[in-house]
């Protein structure tokens, strides 16, 4: 299991770092496989998510990736939509929130199969 658990910390981290939602991994790979809660699974993930995407943003930066001017805003609005989900998170419970994270998944899912992709765009 201390594989399983490393090829998914390995999965996740490369997605995060190119930006992909690698969060999405980490938590149906706790939440399945290793029984946790929807709640620590979430809380694992936001702990996960500290030191890669500061290696991330560091390479993004250096690579003159990032623009402050639209970063600034964002991490502000994150801020703050991170203490409100919280705070939601907490009052709905494990329940509640792991359903809505399925159904997250699977809105995205359609929405990715059904939107043309970006060959087809150029095509038109």
């Amino acid at each position: 299991m201390l594989f399983a658990a490393m090829l998914a910390g390995f999965a996740a981290g490369f997605i995060s770092a190119l930006g992909l939602g690698g969060g999405g991994v980490l938590v149906m790979f706790l939440t399945i496989f290793m029984g946790f809660g929807q709640l620590k699974a979430q809380g694992i993930n936001l702990l996960f998510f500290v030191p890669v995407g500061f290696f991330a943003l560091i390479w993004h930066f250096r690579r003159a990736l990032v623009s402050l001017r639209l970063a600034v805003p964002a991490v502000c609005g994150g801020f703050a939509g991170a203490t409100v989900g919280s705070v939601l998170a907490t009052w709905l419970g494990s329940n509640v929130t792991g359903k809505i994270f399925g159904a997250m998944l699977a809105v995205l899912g359609f929405w990715e199969l059904l939107r043309p992709s970006t060959a087809q765009k150029k095509k038109r």
